[in-house]
């Protein structure tokens, strides 16, 4: 049995870029059509109809549950809030004729809170060079489900043809006994009438061949054995 593969298998692929770590894990169980399950960070809910179209060139069947998971290894970029700042300065500035103070220090300012604060979205080049880095790992991923599914199914093969074989052997065995059949019959129905001679008259040799013949279609196998 060439080619079997089951629906069962377990995958993972990991990778790097642009400042993040990920790995992807897969698994595959029974089931009547093709399904996937996915989990994935936020922000990258994006990518789901090429994660799927990538299963469906692959599988036919099978339940799938996929996860990515993603570290940043990197943290997001500063930015500078101008508003908080600029309010801030005109503050200053509407206070400098009030109050005797030094002029405001940079660090000083930036210091302050609100000023300096972290980039809600990456730069659309970060996000595509791991969007990238992300397919590709799902295209190692489901290469390795499908290799460990075909040898699952490689397994499974090899059961069955034991299976068949001595399947194989009890239908040989079972054809010898039915190709005996009709005189064991036979020999058992003349036994059985002999008994009978003495409170019976005895059975013509055509009424005994229509029992016989009717005994041995009750007692047919030889559909089953096909």
């Amino acid at each position: 049995m060439r080619g079997i593969a089951s629906m069962t298998g377990f995958a993972r692929a990991e990778g790097e870029a642009a400042g993040a770590t990920f790995f992807w894990e897969v698994k595959s169980v029974n089931g009547r059509s093709l399904d996937l399950r996915l989990r994935l960070p936020a922000g990258f809910d994006s990518l789901e109809a090429e994660l799927r179209g990538a299963v469906s060139r692959r599988f036919r069947r099978g339940s799938l549950a996929a996860s990515l998971s993603l570290t940043r290894t990197a943290p997001l970029p500063l930015r500078i809030n101008r508003q908080v700042l600029g309010e801030i300065l005109a503050l200053i500035n509407e206070l400098a004729g009030e109050v005797e103070a030094a002029p405001p220090r940079l660090d000083g300012l930036l210091a302050l809170r609100g000023v300096i604060e972290g980039a809600e979205e990456e730069a659309p080049e970060v996000f595509e060079a791991r969007r990238e880095a992300i397919l590709a790992a799902w295209s190692e991923a489901l290469d390795r489900l499908a290799a460990a599914r075909l040898a699952e199914g490689a397994k499974l093969g090899a059961l069955l043809e034991r299976l068949i074989e001595k399947m194989a052997a009890r239908v040989d065995e079972a054809a010898l006994c039915a190709a005996a059949l009709p005189q064991a019959v036979r020999q058992r129905l003349e036994a059985a009438l002999a008994n009978f001679r003495e409170l019976a008259s005895p059975l013509s040799e055509e009424r005994m061949a229509q029992e016989l013949a009717l005994i041995l279609a009750r007692g047919d196998v030889r559909e089953e054995i096909e």
